[in-house]
């Protein structure tokens, strides 16, 4: 009886004294049109911790990894999670978006190379600072690419690819538009696919795909369609984790394959029933879609283990 009392006293502590080891602090970086903010997650310690630079995925993503749409803090767990396993990390909101929305209130104004220089501005100043120890770039699906690109250049010890895609996003679109849209439809957005791809942009864009192709969106995709996540990967030379859910029907498997024929030095982690949104749910079904909206959903134990080793493997975090 002593000893469940004694059991269950501990436990009632326990999460107030993992907060209070933690420093949550709002964060600023200075870029070349205005200010982006963000949040530094930081164990307490009393010796350099590693420090994540998460780089959330494409359309208007904040830093906790939600959207007007969803609402699933993918980000904020995963800092949370990787906290608990002594790993600073910092998210911010990306260029327009959320409180950094000053800096870019036109879309038209972005590009995936703004976003590149955004990555390595932030990589520098956590370098800078003397709590932090080795950089590790962590990209979430189009951040992925992100950190593929902005990696040579970063002075990272590490990178982590998670639900990236191995594919041009010109392959990807038109596989997830493959089906779900009429012949005429279909057409017209191959015919889209081709002129962004050529660099031209295009004025009259049918309703029905004016979400995807809207003309002020259209200057980024042109920038996004140059590029290969597989040859930008390839281009990489520090010890690199690919890893990827076997629920996740926005990207799939063969594309972490790509990747890792790209970078057959790589780990690679392909994870039972992990979704995009790197939870656990069934592959079809209600679940998979309401995973999206889903704040209260644990980040997948499989993929936090795999991202452990792989640090311990490259020296990152002690054995």
């Amino acid at each position: 009886m002593r000893l469940l009392l004694l059991l269950t006293t501990l436990l009632m502590f326990m999460p107030s004294a993992f907060s209070h080891s933690l420093l949550s602090q709002p964060v600023q970086q200075k870029i070349d049109s205005g200010t982006l903010y963000g949040t530094l997650l930081l164990p307490k310690r009393d010796h350099p911790v590693p420090v994540a630079l998460l780089i959330a995925g494409s359309g208007p993503t904040d830093r906790d990894g939600n959207n007007p749409q969803a609402h699933s803090d993918t980000l904020k767990k995963l800092a949370q999670a990787l906290a608990r396993q002594g790993i600073a990390s910092l998210r911010y909101d990306k260029r327009g978006i959320a409180a950094s929305r000053a800096t870019a209130p036109d879309e038209r104004d972005l590009s995936l190379e703004g976003y590149v220089e955004d990555a390595l501005a932030w990589s520098r100043t956590l370098q800078a600072d003397p709590r932090l120890g080795p950089l590790l770039l962590v990209g979430h699906s189009e951040g992925a690419l992100v950190a593929s690109l902005a990696a040579p250049h970063s002075g990272a010890a590490a990178l982590i690819s998670l639900a990236g895609s191995g594919r041009p996003l010109d392959l990807l679109l038109r596989e997830q538009l493959q089906g779900r849209l009429p012949p005429a439809l279909l057409a017209s957005s191959g015919y889209l696919l081709d002129e962004l791809k050529a660099g031209r942009q295009v004025d009259e864009v049918p309703a029905p795909l004016h979400a995807l192709f809207r003309p002020s969106v259209q200057p980024y995709l042109i920038t996004l369609l140059r590029q290969d996540p597989a040859h930008a990967l390839a281009a990489v030379r520090i010890p690199t984790l690919i890893a990827q859910g076997r629920n996740d029907i926005q990207v799939q498997v063969k594309d972490a394959q790509r990747l890792h024929q790209a970078r057959p030095d790589a780990q690679l982690a392909l994870i039972d029933g992990m979704n995009h949104m790197l939870r656990i749910v069934p592959e079809h079904g209600l679940q998979q879609l309401a995973s999206y909206d889903d704040a209260h959903l644990p980040i997948a134990h499989e993929l936090l283990k795999a991202i452990g080793e792989f640090l311990r493997n490259n020296a990152i975090l002690p054995a």
